[in-house]
């Protein structure tokens, strides 16, 4: 059977307003879900699944930069550090979704944006960048806002469909749901074939074919 590459990015805010409680949840439910991730891609053959990350604070950079298939992926803690170079992480996305190095004959690519803070770089520049490749148009994106505060503005732009509502994670138990959800609903619509030709060349953003889940308010009493 055909072995048809899911490329999954985590995007992951690592400014100093994730310290604390957040970042150590936000460490905890994505090493929690990558055996779930596993399961998701057992049950698809036809798809191999690749993971990497990118975290953003005061500079932007890949915490796993070569793609690695999630039987082999062991999740590494990110640290808090400075700002919100929000932007500066779309950009390094960017030159990773076009082909090359993106092989044509993949799947749609799964961007994740989680994210408590208003970004402090031009961000709409790096959007724009990531709308303006191929496989950035075609990718399945989630947008997860952590807090009540979190900038939902910015994470609705990067879903670029106003059919989409990024996921609120006020409280740790939100943040594992979303984390969950993200982490197997995304991949599970992503190992679909995608529609048209494989080169990429379609004009305009695809409707994502998927419903994000309202997360029910708990009873937790951390309530970020």
């Amino acid at each position: 059977m055909a072995n048809r590459p899911v490329h999954f990015i985590w995007l992951l805010d690592c400014s100093y307003s994730m310290q604390g409680d957040k970042i150590a949840r936000l460490n905890y439910a994505i090493r929690e879900a990558v055996p779930e991730m596993r399961a998701v891609a057992h049950d698809n053959p036809a798809a191999q699944l690749l993971l990497r990350t990118v975290t953003f604070s005061t500079t932007a950079q890949w915490h796993h930069r070569t793609p690695v298939p999630v039987d082999d992926f062991t999740w590494q803690d990110v640290q808090v550090d400075g700002m919100t170079n929000l932007g500066e992480a779309l950009h390094l996305v960017a030159r990773e979704l076009q082909s090359p190095p993106m092989p044509q004959r993949a799947l749609k690519p799964v961007l994740a944006l989680v994210s408590d803070g208003g970004p402090t770089d031009d961000w709409r520049e790096g959007l724009k960048a990531v709308d303006a490749t191929p496989w950035g148009r075609k990718a399945v994106r989630v947008a997860i806002a952590i807090g009540s505060d979190a900038d939902r503005g910015v994470l609705q732009e990067f879903l670029g469909n106003p059919e989409l509502q990024p996921l609120d994670a006020n409280s740790p138990k939100q943040l594992a749901a979303a984390i969950r959800w993200a982490s197997t609903a995304a991949v599970k619509a992503a190992s679909q074939p995608v529609a048209g030709d494989a080169s990429g060349t379609a004009a305009t953003m695809v409707k994502q074919p998927y419903a994000p889940p309202v997360l029910d308010d708990d009873d937790d009493d951390d309530v970020w």
